[in-house]
């Protein structure tokens, strides 16, 4: 190597006494070096004359190779870069959030007060709807069947419920298809519940179980059991009018347009057999406070499962404590107060974070 000469890292040395060569065209391609086509054909190949090295390149990495929790953490990791010093934007998004849930709430309230017929119309179509959207986004294909066969079946008692004249057995078929979903979704719902607990206190690692895998579970049960039992009991609220209005003995804003007898039930229109004080066979007679008397399977139909709190014939408010005296029983209540609370949670979140990402939008906040 000649006195002075500076031997680049990686690059070839010319053998001492080898004469220069003219630099060619040369390519690059896949980090190599290929030698170019210099003049016409038939031309020799010239060596391309060494270079400054390139720098080394970051490899890449590959998301098949990186783990679920990988991948999340490195979700997280852009996130926070992305969003790094945007203190006090987030500030002002988190205000603009809490104010429009503020400003929701009471205009459904005043909603719900002054017009509650289109307001409970409207929250059920929603959560009909909304669901259905993001299962066909995310491919929840389990989720999309249920929905198909819940919804073909209550279409059908739907149909069957407003029609007229209404058969002597169709309440009796509503009011089953609704408290079997009722019963069902109450059990997925505890179901859920119980397994999320059990996962938070480490009983899923006894039975070999990942937490992951049970905490799916969990929130999915919970998850089915909630959204069917909503969606049930407000079928069966608008099923519960046509039906008693149909029959004459209540009328949702006037009065009655038949007289109710002593031996017929006010929400079936069918006579009742078994006296008050006589154990039936099949089903027993219950009387309200206001004396009117119904069949028992009736009025805890239209009381739990209809979300009525009246008498179907005289509107007198019906004290469930004493209709409910089994303490397993007044659960069912309760659970019926969450659904009621869920309501809200499911139909309208989606609509109030649509209008914050638009304002957020409007306003340059990301």
């Amino acid at each position: 190597m000649a006195p002075g000469a500076r031997a680049g890292k990686g690059v070839p040395q010319r053998p001492p006494g080898d004469p220069p060569r003219p630099a060619g065209r040369w390519s690059r391609r896949g980090g190599g070096m290929a030698a170019g086509a210099a003049g016409a054909a038939g031309a020799p190949v010239r060596e391309a004359a060494p270079g400054p090295e390139a720098p080394p390149q970051h490899e890449q990495i590959s998301h098949t190779k990186l783990s679920a929790d990988d991948e999340w953490n490195l979700q997280q990791e852009r996130m926070y870069k992305m969003h790094r010093g945007h203190e006090s934007m987030h500030v002002e998004m988190i205000l603009i959030f809490l104010c429009a849930l503020v400003i929701a709430q009471i205009v459904l309230v005043q909603w719900r007060q002054r017009h509650g017929r289109s307001y409970n119309l409207v929250t059920l179509l929603q959560m009909w709807v909304v669901p259905l959207y993001f299962t066909i986004k995310l491919y929840w294909w389990r989720f999309l069947s249920m929905w198909g066969m819940f919804s073909v079946i209550t279409s059908y008692v739907l149909f069957r419920a407003t029609r007229k004249p209404l058969s002597g057995r169709t309440p009796r078929l509503v009011y089953k298809w609704f408290l079997l979903i009722y019963k069902l979704s109450y059990a997925f719902g505890v179901v859920g519940y119980l397994a999320i607990m059990f996962t938070m206190c480490g009983f899923n690692l006894f039975f070999k179980i990942k937490a992951r895998d049970s905490m799916d579970f969990g929130i999915v049960s919970l998850f089915y059991g909630l959204y069917y039992g909503v969606m049930g009991r407000d079928f069966a609220e608008i099923c519960s009018d046509y039906m008693v209005s149909t029959i004459g003995f209540y009328s949702v804003s006037g009065m009655p347009t038949r007289s109710l007898s002593d031996n017929v039930c006010a929400v079936c229109g069918q006579k009742i057999i078994v006296e008050l004080n006589e154990e039936g066979l099949i089903e027993n007679t219950y009387q309200l406070s206001c004396n009117h008397v119904f069949h028992e399977f009736c009025i805890r139909g239209w009381c739990i499962v209809g979300k009525k709190q009246t008498c179907p014939y005289c509107k007198e408010k019906v004290d469930l404590k004493r209709m409910i005296s089994n303490p397993w029983e007044r659960t069912h209540f309760l659970y019926g107060q969450i659904l009621d609370w869920l309501r809200y949670l499911v139909a309208w979140q989606p609509v109030v974070i649509g209008i914050v990402q638009g304002i957020n939008y409007s306003l340059g906040l990301e």
